[in-house]
């Protein structure tokens, strides 16, 4: 197991409803934790499992607005140019983008609480053991692939190995408060039919406990 201490200025966990404008979830998702996490550390022989999510700041959200491009290209249209070998896959961002509003966190701060399986994939000298020492290592050096974030890539994260809890917010102690339904990750089993997996959370002393995916208690 890991316990891994992520901080930063700005946090942004879009709920999935909200089809315009982001709002962020109250509290950083099992799947953004996972990301996070993978961009320290990631290795097709093992899976990471978030197991809590601390929450060692008070709750507190601001709006920002920002330019972001309205149009996509989709994957229809890509394989289309792919199979007839013509047409054009280009998107001017120049003439796309659009001011929306956002909804996000500030000055967020969050102990990550996590496990790996390993997968099939893990080759004949990979273990736990050697794993867990990696995965130590490159928290304590600061060592990444790519920048960790919260939400959005804008939003970058500082992180360090925590060794001791930092205390409960003084407004989230001794206190159960009912997240909603949240994003809990996506399936990706049939890759025609990727699915969002959702649990009902549940913030208890400032804790969130994130479920087992095979308890019942997350849905598709």
């Amino acid at each position: 197991m890991i316990r891994l201490e992520v901080w930063g200025d700005y946090a942004l966990f879009t709920r999935p409803e909200m089809k315009v404008e982001r709002v962020s979830y109250d509290v950083m998702t099992p799947s953004a934790a996972r990301g996070l996490i993978e961009a320290i550390y990631w290795h097709p022989g093992l899976r990471w499992v978030i197991d809590r999510i601390h929450v060692c700041a008070p709750i507190r959200f601001t709006n920002l607005r920002r330019n972001e491009v309205k149009s996509t290209i989709s994957a229809r249209s890509a394989r289309t140019v792919m199979e007839r070998g013509t047409g054009e896959l280009y998107l001017c961002t120049a003439d796309d983008i659009q001011q929306r509003a956002a909804l996000l966190l500030r000055d967020v701060r969050y102990v990550i609480e996590a496990h790996f399986d390993m997968t099939n994939q893990a080759a004949a000298g990979d273990n736990p053991g050697k794993f867990q020492d990696i995965v130590k290592r490159r928290i304590q050096r600061g060592q990444f692939y790519h920048q960790p974030c919260f939400g959005c890539r804008e939003f970058p994260a500082q992180f360090r190995w925590c060794e001791t809890l930092p205390p409960c917010p003084d407004e989230l102690k001794n206190k159960t408060q009912d997240l909603g339904w949240m994003l809990y990750d996506m399936d990706y089993t049939d890759p025609e039919n990727i699915r969002p997996l959702f649990f009902r959370g549940t913030l208890q002393n400032g804790v969130l406990n994130v479920p087992a995916r095979n308890s019942g208690e997350v849905r598709g």
